[in-house]
């Protein structure tokens, strides 16, 4: 595995352990469909969120939240509805919303959560 997928695989384990301990059910990791993927499907409370999942070992080329740009957040959103599409069993009455989690370092990573990202 290359380094930079290692990095991205132990950060998306790191914030799913953040979010698991702020009480949230996780209910799909690297869910992927035609159109891409989605790095965590989770639920929190009443609400389904996809959570977009970035690493860096450093801000040196810009802050991790920087590569979740508007076009990004648009294509979280449709993966995000195919999720729900795909299983409505766990979307139906659930509002929806799109978070992103930034990690920085490496272990011990510094963590930042955004929420409902539009």
């Amino acid at each position: 595995m290359a380094a930079k997928d290692e990095l991205g695989r132990r950060g998306e384990d790191a914030a799913t352990a953040f979010l698991t301990r702020q009480g949230w059910t996780v209910l799909a990791r690297n869910w992927r469909c035609p159109g891409g993927e989605l790095d965590i499907v989770a639920v929190d409370g009443a609400e389904l969120v996809v959570v977009e999942v970035k690493t860096r070992t450093s801000d040196r080329f810009g802050h991790p939240f920087e590569a979740v740009d508007a076009r990004k957040r648009a294509r979280l959103w449709r993966l995000g509805l195919a999720w729900c599409a795909a299983h409505p069993e766990h979307a139906r009455g659930r509002r929806m919303r799109v978070d992103a989690v930034s990690l920085l370092g490496t272990d011990p990573f510094t963590l930042e959560h955004l929420r409902d990202l539009r």
